[in-house]
């Protein structure tokens, strides 16, 4: 099948409920062929220690299978599943995930909560495309609430908040309890969660507000069909809906129009933080989107196959930002990935993501200088761990920051232990091969190109030079065999050099 015309799906694993789109993309346009949607309520799993109980990963499980029969014939770069909030804040993630993909057979990412704000984004703004104006966006989980700021199809603010239904159902309705003493805690609650976005969101200013997800549709739903409103929902229909919520005192109680039955235990939590967002930001009239994550999630995958990588524009933001010197950058990117090159097939790293990796941490490798030179390195570890950066998942954040630690002094072997088993390995190896590239372009000049060739056996790599180079330039000579005992020393890992 071509690019221009292929079969994507986008699995969402969200606090409260799991989804997944299947689409067939024809021309850039998208056009959805299934959907599945499981309340699997995992948020409501994790106990006092953030560890997720086994009825809840059962549950997570045993709903992965099913998608996981329906994706079994598509092929890895053709799906994305990616985990939210609850899988951010649960300590045992990687036994849960572990499983997890292991059930649905695809790697599953865990996201930041401003990574999942902008594919919300993304996927509202699709939706909507030819809106005209800027727009806020916000989308209400479970376990957390991202508000968004953009224009056209690019998000210029985005921010999450540790605020849900499920989480603020259960902390301030106990057992289903509806008070409206409650209710004004609630809401107030949610409001001083947001009172930190409030001025900056204002300054920035918006012309029209969208909701999405299942949170914001239950309430449009609800108001519609009660006649509070024809269309979107208003801040006069939320106050009725409040009131008659209040009223029911109890979540068995509640019966109202365009009300799902599994949407009820947790519709009070949902809309004591939607109205927070109604009277913090001063919205009077929010419209809806089908779109949200998944739908983001799938234009993203788009992106990646037409070249239009949102991670390869922030490596791009933060060269410029950090003033990285571009040139220096270059001819480390092309040395690492010559070697990859020379290599891939002995250590079996002919994947994309082995290339863009390496070629991202040798562009971003001096990021730390901006700081200082003296621990440059951890620095750029520092910069590249905390900073927003969109596209990239935690782990691949992670993995990136790492090797850029580890491209000169002490290899942190702790911090590789720390990556997931199928990829602890390969990026011990692309570390190698980036502190191997910086090394061999110690001058900094195009006119001092190295000519080495590298083959691999194991953990052994062999660097082949002309006969008598390394002795015409025995500052790099000096430096590969310090390399060699630190490799040696931390890793196991041998290099041998041979001339002629």
């Amino acid at each position: 099948m071509t690019e221009e015309e292929r079969t994507v799906a986008a699995v969402d694993l969200g606090s409260n409920s799991f989804h997944m789109l299947v689409a067939r993309i024809v021309g850039g346009e998208l056009l959805v062929v299934d959907r599945l949607r499981e309340r699997v309520a995992l948020a409501t799993g994790l106990d006092d220690a953030k560890r997720l109980d086994d009825a809840s990963r059962d549950r997570a499980v045993r709903c992965l299978e099913r998608f996981g029969a329906r994706l079994r014939h598509m092929p890895g770069v053709s799906v994305r599943a990616v985990g939210t909030n609850t899988l951010r804040k649960a300590r045992n993630r990687r036994a849960v995930l572990d499983q997890a993909e292991r059930a649905l057979g695809h790697p599953i990412e865990i996201i930041p909560g401003r990574e999942e704000a902008r594919l919300i984004y993304v996927g509202v703004a699709h939706t909507l495309q030819g809106a005209p104006g800027r727009r806020l966006v916000v989308d209400i989980g479970g376990g957390s609430t991202e508000c968004i700021i953009g224009e056209g199809l690019e998000p210029l603010r985005a921010e999450s908040f540790f605020v849900g239904h499920i989480g603020f159902t259960g902390r301030f309705f106990p057992k289903g309890k509806i008070r409206a003493e409650a209710m004004a805690d609630a809401v107030l609650a949610a409001s001083l969660e947001l009172q930190t976005i409030e001025r900056s969101f204002q300054r920035l200013g918006w012309q029209s507000a969208v909701g999405s997800s299942g949170t914001n549709l239950a309430i449009e739903s609800i108001v519609r069909e009660s006649g509070w409103c024809s269309a979107g929902i208003t801040a006069k229909a939320l106050r009725k809906l409040r009131k008659a919520v209040v009223a029911a005192g109890h979540v068995d109680a509640l019966s109202l129009p365009g009300l799902r039955p599994e949407r009820a235990p947790v519709l009070p939590g949902g809309l004591a933080i939607l109205m927070a967002v109604f009277e913090r930001l001063g919205i009077d009239t929010m419209v809806t989107s089908e779109g949200a994550l998944r739908e983001g999630l799938v234009y993203d995958m788009l992106g990646r196959m037409t070249r239009e990588d949102a991670r390869e524009r922030t490596v791009e933001r933060m060269m410029e930002r950090y003033r990285i010197d571009r040139e220096q950058a270059s001819r480390v990117a092309r040395t690492a990935l010559s070697l990859l090159g020379q290599v891939a097939e002995a250590w079996e790293m002919a994947a994309e993501r082995h290339r863009q990796l390496l070629d991202w941490a040798a562009r971003l490798h001096e990021i730390g200088l901006s700081i200082t030179h003296s621990g440059y390195h951890r620095h750029g570890d520092y910069i590249l761990s905390q900073s927003d950066m969109p596209g990239f998942s935690r782990d691949g954040q992670h993995e990136l920051a790492t090797l850029v630690l580890g491209h000169r002094g002490k290899i942190p072997t702790e911090r590789f232990e720390e990556l997931p088993a199928d990829r602890a390995e390969a990026d011990l190896r692309l570390a190698v091969l980036l502190r191997l590239a910086v090394l061999l372009n110690r001058a900094r000049s195009e006119e001092a190109v190295v000519p080495v060739r590298a083959d691999v056996d194991g953990r052994t790599v062999r660097l082949a030079f002309p006969a008598d180079w390394l002795a015409h330039n025995p500052l790099l000579r000096t430096d590969l065999l310090a390399e060699q005992r630190r490799l040696r020393d931390g890793t196991d890992r041998r290099i041998e050099l041979i001339e002629g």
